[in-house]
């Protein structure tokens, strides 16, 4: 089993590797139809990444929600759930970290740990009402958090313009206590805006990974999403398993909205439309086959490009978009199963060959 286990890894890497390859392909092709070069672009890309200290901060300040979210939207797979309300979750967590941020007067260091734990705290109880209603009422969780997440952002706008500012469009910055970012960090990285995020997304894996695999907690929360009859047949509680599998994805996307907005923005704004963050996660988890490793290195890839690709417009005159189709090329060759089945199909034909060639000796 375990011989198993390790061949099913390995195919799960180089799967997404070559995924990763084919997007990259699909985005040069296109490039070379509208009359770019590819070569400069990705190399604009890839160099900009890099390429001075505060690049390198400002991409690791791209990498650190996508692996929250990755990792919420990663939790939910591996225990039989489709959180699509990351997203809602991942903006509950903005608002709920920067209500305290702004109205709580803490000492430093308390007083933005207070904000973290209170941001997963909102997301965790944000996906409580999608468990609950799957658990008690059998209500796809799809359609509850797609729901929510509407819900989510027009709430946020509401408490904004209301409660917290009384008719302006962004509140105040938050005090310095409340931030996570670390000077001496930031200066290391060419000042750029890295923050301690990063700790808590490497963090928050590993929690995940001994959670799901080194606890008989996580053997149940598995043991459920399989199965979840056989699961009650032997005396687990499906129903609290549900709850809480959902709320412990929540608060995974809330930890990534609160580390956002206390590292990064430092202020919450009106917004027209999703941040697009939470569904990226769900990107994410895939291309990582739901794995806290794999979801770490494809949270990596996807804040690489993300980062870099904003200097193909002014390296090669590339549009932004051609990166979002890359990541969308990458994500359908990863679903489609495509490089997965060619790579079966070979090894079936291997293996009839070489059953042919043992009928024919034995002949």
């Amino acid at each position: 089993m375990q011989v198993l286990s390790k061949i099913n890894k390995q195919s799960s890497f180089l799967t997404s590797l070559i995924s990763v390859f084919l997007g990259l392909l699909v985005g040069a092709v296109m490039m070379m139809v509208a009359g770019y070069d590819p070569i400069l672009a990705y190399t604009a890309l890839f160099q900009s990444a890099f390429y001075q200290p505060y690049d390198i901060g400002e991409t690791i300040r791209t990498i650190t929600p996508l692996i929250l979210t990755g990792l919420a939207v990663g939790l939910a797979f591996r225990t039989g759930l489709f959180n699509i309300g990351v997203e809602g979750q991942f903006i509950i967590g903005q608002l709920v970290a920067v209500i305290v941020a702004l109205k709580l007067d803490l000492p430093p260091g308390l007083h933005a740990a207070v904000c973290v734990l209170a941001g997963a705290a909102g997301g965790a109880l944000w996906a409580f009402l999608p468990g609950l209603l799957k658990a008690k009422r059998g209500v796809h969780e799809v359609i509850t958090t797609i729901m929510l997440n509407f819900v989510a952002l027009y709430a946020s706008n509401a408490v904004i313009r209301v409660w917290l500012t009384s008719g302006a469009d962004s509140t105040e910055k938050i005090p310095s206590s409340a931030s996570i970012r670390w000077d001496a960090i930031s200066q290391l990285f060419g000042n750029s805006r890295i923050h301690l995020g990063i700790v808590i997304a490497l963090l928050a894996a590993f929690i995940m990974y001994y959670l799901l695999w080194r606890t008989t907690y996580g053997f149940e929360l598995r043991a459920v999403g399989y199965n979840p009859l056989a699961s009650e047949y032997a005396g687990m509680n499906v129903d609290r398993n549900v709850i809480l599998s959902m709320m412990i994805s929540g608060t995974f996307a809330g930890l990534a909205g609160a580390s956002e907005l206390l590292g990064t923005s430092g202020y919450l704004a009106i917004q027209g439309a999703y941040t697009g963050i939470g569904f990226d996660g769900i990107a994410v988890a895939l291309l990582g086959a739901n794995s806290p490793v794999g979801i770490i290195l494809a949270a990596s890839l996807f804040g690489i490009l993300t980062y870099g690709g904003s200097s193909m417009e002014f390296a090669a005159g590339v549009p932004f978009e051609v990166i979002r189709v890359v990541f969308a090329a990458i994500i359908l060759f990863v679903a489609a199963n495509i490089v997965r089945w060619y790579m079966q199909r070979r090894k079936r034909k291997k293996v009839q060959q070489t059953n042919e060639k043992a009928v024919k000796t034995d002949d």
